[in-house]
């Protein structure tokens, strides 16, 4: 029994012999009362005791939880982003579309183009309700023929974030007034104020023509409202495609209810931000392969960390078992000890990852490129929308996690023989 007072430097009971008195272990399952907080005590001083393997553990682990915060706080923040900017420039409370409307179909623009419902018309005179009315056109800027969808809304307009108070036209200008958005601008090298021809054809199929003036250049996030349209005065356009009170689609106000009208299909925000949320929830999907692989390898290195202080510790394992402590009271000790790699990294995270997710949330990260070019809704400047469940739920989840790989190579203690244990031959 002389192997008694020689346990290692990382047995929790010391070198010393005295302090084998004080080992009393009051609970059975070592889960409560003073068998509780004394499996806690030895379990905190033997990982403290690994020194640069725990640190090591503890820091990976610690990327692993800041890495998991940021990628979904930035993509929870992207959605709430792009659903709030495509809601004040394009949707409003929701639209009413006509049966016939297929915004990915130019061929139903004709035959979908009808006069607005009379049960609505109240609301369209009150401005509760804004008209849409859409047509093919052809543009010539520098010489060349581009092909543009004309969108007419009226000028007075206050549902959506678009200037259209640009488009009032005036008594003395022969040119219709148009505006469009600033990656528009760009494809076709338009400038304000720049006067071009534009073609289109009525509903009786004759072709005519007119000279344009850009009244304005807005920026925007939505490009829906930006790519290849232009926006002009609903009844110029209704006036020029001799459809007088027409309308593709209404945009609602959130002051009144959606109503059932014939002919007429109404669709909620959440219709008309489905593709977006999907696409969000795509990139979700891609992007947690990467904290995956850091969380791997985090629980890899606690893994093979146990694992190799179970062998090398067998002495002090067969001196707590022969002190009156239970195999599972020595398997929760080891399982706890790894459990704090996780703590201690909440703790080293939250150290350096907070300035970071502050930065994020309110400074945000701009990009050098312009969303329109990909077709999605995405702001200059993205921002991370961190809130205490995304914390707290991966705080549960890595813990989790941990407990388990801590608990694997544990196992293993129950099936020692003490005597083998205090000789170092157990494994």
């Amino acid at each position: 029994m002389n192997n008694i007072g020689k346990t290692n430097s990382y047995s929790p009971l010391g070198a010393g012999g005295n302090n084998i008195k004080k080992t009393n272990i009051d609970s059975p399952s070592g889960l409560g009362g003073k068998g509780g907080l004394f499996l806690f005590k030895t379990a905190f001083k033997s990982l403290i005791g690994n020194g640069l393997k725990t640190w090591l553990n503890v820091s990976v682990l610690s990327v692993s939880f800041v890495l998991i915060i940021l990628l979904q706080g930035v993509l929870k923040g992207w959605s709430e982003q792009a659903v709030e900017d495509t809601v004040r420039w394009e949707i409003a409370d929701g639209q009413y579309w006509q049966e016939g409307y297929d915004p990915y179909d130019p061929f139903s623009l004709d035959s979908s183009a009808v006069a607005i419902p009379a049960r609505l018309q109240g609301d369209v005179n009150s401005q509760n309700l804004e008209p849409v009315l859409i047509s093919q056109a052809s543009i010539y800027p520098g010489g060349r023929m581009m092909g543009v969808l004309l969108r007419g809304i009226r000028p007075d307009q206050k549902l959506l974030k678009i200037p259209t108070e640009l488009l009032v036209v005036n008594d003395n200008e022969s040119e219709i007034p148009v505006i469009l958005g600033a990656y528009m601008a760009r494809q076709t090298g338009l400038k304000l104020n720049d006067v071009l021809t534009l073609r289109w054809r009525d509903k009786n199929g004759t072709f005519e023509a007119a000279d344009i003036r850009v009244a304005g250049i807005f920026k925007t996030s939505v490009p829906s409202v930006d790519n290849g349209s232009l926006w002009l005065p609903l009844d110029k356009l209704q006036s020029m495609t001799l459809r007088e009170n027409a309308a593709h689609l209404l945009i609602k106000s959130p002051e009144i209810e959606a109503k059932q009208v014939t002919g007429w299909s109404f669709k909620s925000v959440e219709d008309l931000t489905a593709s977006t949320m999907l696409l969000v929830k795509t990139k979700s999907m891609g992007t947690s392969l990467l904290y995956v692989i850091f969380l791997l390898l985090a629980m890899l290195a606690i893994f093979d960390t146990q694992t190799l202080s179970i062998f090398r510790r067998q002495r002090e394992i067969g001196t707590l078992v022969a002190m009156g402590m239970t195999p599972r009271q020595v398997m929760w000790h080891f399982t706890l000890e790894g459990t704090f790699n996780a703590l201690l990294s909440f703790v080293v995270g939250a150290v350096w990852g907070t300035p970071l997710l502050w930065y994020l949330s309110n400074k945000g990260i701009s990009f050098n490129m312009d969303a329109s070019e990909i077709g999605v809704a995405m702001g200059d400047t993205m921002y991370a929308s961190v809130t205490p469940g995304l914390v707290f739920g991966t705080m549960l989840f890595i813990i989790v996690i941990t407990a388990v790989v801590s608990y694997l190579p544990a196992r293993k203690i129950a099936k020692m023989n003490p005597t083998e244990a205090i000789r170092g031959k157990a494994i």
